[in-house]
């Protein structure tokens, strides 16, 4: 369920659920992230697949032994040793400048040479095109969306945060075994800031659009990596940042 019953100034009202949940791995505690319940297994795996620290393949997930709520299971092994300290951090804070260029350029296998476009009149309207019923119910829920060229969504999914609501899209790809995302677009309802470009690029992602700007340390990621980074997507226009070789039109 996304949304709960409130009150305010004594009118009935729906407001978003925000819980946490632990991702474990191994039986051991990796990381605690804020979120809306539904699809927890895709946002745990979404979430390592990401973060860089598993590989893409099939994972299983399941309930904790002792079955308590608000946990993931994750039976897979680690790439890398995380820092935890980026788990708890703001995606304003975790990590910056060069040093977070770097460590993508790491983790994620460099784009293949455009063979798709996308209409830039397409690409404009996708927002638009993000079925948002926890929205609209609530008004306080991000949505990411995954689609093709053509404009035709494969995934789309809510939450409190928006790299959540990346991660569940991205989790449940690989799930079904089908990652990475190339000639694939994603599109997120609001800004576009580094760690949404980080996560979009690990995936393997040609195009990341959203209806909210971009930051400048995104702008250089998606430009350092050849994703092409478009925002303000509004109506009938779209700004093109990087990698503009994508678009038509």
């Amino acid at each position: 369920m996304l949304h709960t019953a409130a009150q305010h100034d004594g009118i009935d009202d729906r407001v978003a659920i925000e819980e946490p949940l632990e991702v474990r791995v191994g039986g051991a505690a990796l990381a605690v992230t804020m979120r809306t319940p539904g699809h927890d297994e895709e946002l745990a795996v979404g979430f390592l697949v990401s973060e860089g620290l598993i590989a893409p393949g099939p994972a299983v997930t399941h309930p904790p032994e002792d079955l308590a709520g608000n946990i993931v299971e994750v039976d897979t092994e680690l790439l890398r040793t995380p820092d935890a300290r980026r788990f708890y951090a703001t995606s304003s804070c975790g990590i910056c400048g060069k040093g977070a260029l770097e460590e993508v350029a790491v983790l994620a296998a460099p784009l293949p040479p455009p063979t798709e476009r996308i209409d830039r009149a397409l690409l404009a309207a996708l927002p638009d095109r993000l079925v948002q019923p926890g929205f609209a119910a609530t008004g306080g829920l991000h949505a990411t969306g995954l689609f093709t060229v053509l404009g035709e969504a494969l995934v789309v999914r809510e939450d409190v945060g928006r790299h959540n609501a990346m991660d569940k899209v991205i989790g449940r790809r690989a799930l079904d075994r089908a990652l990475p995302l190339h000639g694939l677009v994603l599109c997120v309802s609001g800004r576009l800031s580094f760690e949404l470009v980080q996560k979009a690029v690990v995936a393997g992602a040609a195009v990341l659009v959203g209806a909210g700007a971009p930051t400048s340390l995104a702008i250089a990621l998606a430009a350092e990596r050849g994703l092409t980074l478009a925002g303000f997507a509004r109506g009938s226009s779209v700004n093109v940042y990087t990698a503009p070789e994508r678009v038509v039109g």
